[in-house]
């Protein structure tokens, strides 16, 4: 067991989910705190400012959507979404208003346990690396230091996924990315040949790409192979 203990705020009513949650991670290198309530857990998130936050998005009071979008500008922690829901319109706001990963339940806690290991992982690999180069294609350019991204020389505001997508298909201009590949980099886990995140971000983030009404021509769909980020036409 590491010994690390990365301090974890559970916001989840249903009490014998979280029992079982924060039993399960307390055995690693997780120190899990439970709050059932969404009134009060705007406050207690920003008071204590945990390393990660697991956010169930029905809960009494206020819904776990408005506590991520309350706290986000004042917390730059980790937050992890959970929900019953498969609606995709769920997951877009959730990862728009700065969720940094959307889960479905019911799910087995070695799986949550993955995922948040992968997310803490990223979270420091990204700590580690203080000054970056800057990236420029066509009318894109990033600053990987300081996360700033500017879409023809105006700033361009991206979500954290959206960002590491931008950023990865940039470094791999050119070249043909599949769903896997795209997943496994930004989720630290293997695709299961299901889940929508890929789509989703990638639509995402062409929305914003687009400008003045054009749409966004960098980013490629190769029927049955992936994604091809490329120079604009």
């Amino acid at each position: 067991m590491s010994d690390i203990k990365w301090k974890v705020l559970l916001v989840e009513d249903d009490v014998e989910l979280a029992e079982l949650i924060q039993g399960y991670l307390n055995n690693y290198e997780f120190d899990v705190h439970v709050e059932t309530n969404g009134d009060r857990a705007q406050e207690v998130i920003l008071e204590a400012q945990p390393d990660l936050v697991i956010l169930d998005l029905m809960l009494p009071g206020k819904d776990g959507i408005s506590v991520c979008k309350e706290v986000r500008t004042n917390f730059d922690n980790l937050i992890v979404m959970l929900t019953a829901s498969n609606e995709s319109i769920d997951h877009i706001l959730g990862l728009e208003i700065g969720a940094d990963e959307f889960l479905t339940k019911p799910i087995e806690p070695r799986i949550l346990l993955a995922h948040l290991r992968a997310l803490l992982r990223r979270q420091s690999k990204r700590a580690e690396l203080s000054e970056r180069p800057v990236l420029r294609i066509g009318n894109i350019e990033v600053l990987e230091h300081n996360r700033m991204v500017k879409l023809n020389s105006e700033m361009l505001d991206l979500a954290q996924q959206e960002y590491e997508l931008l950023v990865l298909l940039m470094k791999n201009i050119g070249t043909i990315l599949t769903r896997d590949e795209i997943f496994k980099e930004l989720k630290g886990i293997e695709y299961d040949g299901v889940n929508r995140f890929t789509d989703i971000l990638v639509s995402q983030l062409r929305t914003k790409l687009a400008k003045d009404g054009v749409s966004d021509q960098h980013i490629k769909t190769i029927r049955s192979k992936g994604y091809l980020f490329v120079e604009q036409f």
